[in-house]
């Protein structure tokens, strides 16, 4: 991801969406950083995003969560400054993939050892059967990531609530890194 700050001081910070699974339209990065007015549809394979925070400039990979697309997420650890994990919180069945395949992301060697910082979006907070983002962060075992700073934010990508402090907290995290 290219990143730039309001001072024009170039930064490159690839972060990397990965939503879980083949969800409904609106719970992908994809959708998450889309205008709330345009369609939004799921990721198929993956795409890029452009987007623009109030002191940064957002390139964000986002890759399907679909089981036969996960093996390209590794593609792009070595590059990625930030991880942005979307999760279906009204899923609950999903929630123990979500686990598995999160485990096996922080095990990845171009993971494991650096301290890059960790977004978790619990979506579709609007749903009725939705898990708290406290709950998610239960069941996805958060409190163990210990080398890695993260956040977990309650979302709904539709109507784009928690999206901004989400990525308020990502800003933060990824100049802290760079100075």
């Amino acid at each position: 991801m290219k990143v730039k700050s309001e001072s024009e001081v170039s930064q490159s910070c690839p972060t990397l969406s990965n939503p879980m699974d083949c969800s409904p339209p609106g719970s992908s990065g994809h959708g998450i950083f889309q205008a709330q007015s345009q369609d939004i549809v799921p990721t198929i394979g993956f795409s890029i995003q452009k987007f623009k925070s109030s002191s940064l400039s957002f390139t964000v990979f986002d890759m399907s969560g679909q089981g036969r697309y996960r093996n390209l997420w590794e593609h792009y650890y070595k590059e990625g400054q930030a991880i942005i994990f979307v999760i279906d919180s009204s899923d609950k069945l999903r929630m123990v993939v979500a686990k598995e395949e999160l485990r096996t992301l922080l095990n990845h060697p171009d993971i494991k050892h650096r301290r890059i910082p960790i977004l978790f979006f619990a979506n579709k907070m609007d749903l009725r059967d939705a898990l708290t983002s406290v709950k998610v962060s239960q069941l996805l075992c958060l409190e163990d990531i210990k080398d890695k700073p993260w956040h977990i934010c309650a979302s709904d990508a539709i109507k784009g609530e928690g999206l901004q402090e989400g990525v308020d907290w990502l800003q933060d995290q990824i100049q802290a890194v760079k100075t």
